[in-house]
């Protein structure tokens, strides 16, 4: 498991790569860019036989970078960090705060992959990933990115208990893009935690997250709701956002609803307290009850309304003519 540890004490729990997976998935990657490039190649020389070899080496030079330096690049952003070769090796490059990645993170790993990895034929990734405690090289160090594990057994993977489902879609409108990655990861180690903590301890915790959330946000935390069950919804709610980000509007329908908030998520975190039912009104006597007319009696069925008379309509206060 990984060693890195959060503000509020609570580790990690992701699986990082290590040197011998990520070098079998970069020569995977590195083979299929090779053959790409020699294929783009073949085609463009016999293209461009007729020109002279200025233009010729500037065409060859502006392939390399395209398919060896800006193909990887490319791939990352739309696969969301799974290359041909992390997907054999069943590896996936994320942010520190496990989030997707985005193209400033493919950009800066694959422009300094192109100096440790093809120009020192990865001598310095492999130093620098044998020095990092979570197996980094520098263009994970520079671009705040992780390469991890997806094959992990299910009962070591941290669970994230889905929020109560009153309040499942609460927060689609809080604004979370003032909120750091670092307070997205202790508010998930926590969850992943809470029951392995001492109860009071671990509210305490719950509440400070909840009022750095909510001061983060602007928008304080709703009367009546445990801060466990806010973490848990606002939680939820940018991860339906970053799921839509990165799949499209069919990655979560109804407002953030990503994970199953069925019955294990009414028994994670207590219910709102019940409200009291009204006192009992005061006896009136009988003699201080505003008086109530008589309800009609019940007609017979199929029978005619009968017609009101001047009794049953209300008062305008003008006499009819003669």
């Amino acid at each position: 498991m990984s060693e890195l540890v959060t503000g509020e004490a609570v580790a990690l729990e992701v699986r990082p790569a290590r040197l011998p997976s990520r070098a079998l998935a970069v020569l995977l990657d590195l083979a299929a860019a090779v053959a790409v490039y020699i294929g783009v190649t073949i085609g463009l020389v016999a293209a461009t036989a007729s020109l002279d070899e200025a233009a010729q080496t500037a065409i060859s030079i502006a392939v390399f970078v395209l398919v060896l330096v800006g193909g990887p690049i490319v791939v990352e952003t739309l696969s969301h960090g799974r290359s041909l070769g992390k997907m054999a090796c069943g590896l996936r490059v994320v942010r520190d705060d496990g989030g997707p990645i985005r193209f400033r993170h493919a950009l800066v790993r694959g422009l300094i992959g192109v100096i440790e990895i093809l120009m020192t034929l990865g001598v310095v990734a492999c130093i620098a990933s044998l020095v990092s405690a979570r197996g980094r090289r520098l263009g994970d160090v520079f671009a705040g990115t992780l390469v991890v594990r997806e094959r992990v057994p299910a009962g070591q993977a941290g669970f994230v208990p889905p929020p109560p489902p009153w309040l499942v879609g609460r927060f689609t409108a809080l604004d979370l893009s003032a909120v750091p990655d670092g307070l997205w990861l202790a508010v998930r180690q926590y969850l992943t935690r809470m029951r392995q903590l001492d109860p009071a301890v671990g509210w305490s915790m719950a509440e400070r997250l909840a009022g750095d959330l909510a001061e983060r946000t602007g928008t304080p935390v709703p009367p009546g709701v445990p801060p466990a069950a806010y973490l848990a919804a606002v939680l939820q709610e940018r991860q339906a956002r970053e799921a839509r980000r990165a799949f499209g509007d069919g990655a979560a329908v109804g407002g953030g609803q990503v994970g199953a908030a069925g019955p294990a998520g009414a028994a994670a975190f207590p219910a709102p307290p019940a409200q009291q039912p009204a006192a009992p009104s005061a006896v009136v006597p009988p003699e201080q009850r505003p008086s109530v007319p008589p309800s009609a009696p019940p007609r017979a069925p199929g029978a005619a309304p009968a017609a009101d008379g001047p009794a049953d309509r209300p008062s305008t206060g003008f006499v009819p003519p003669a």
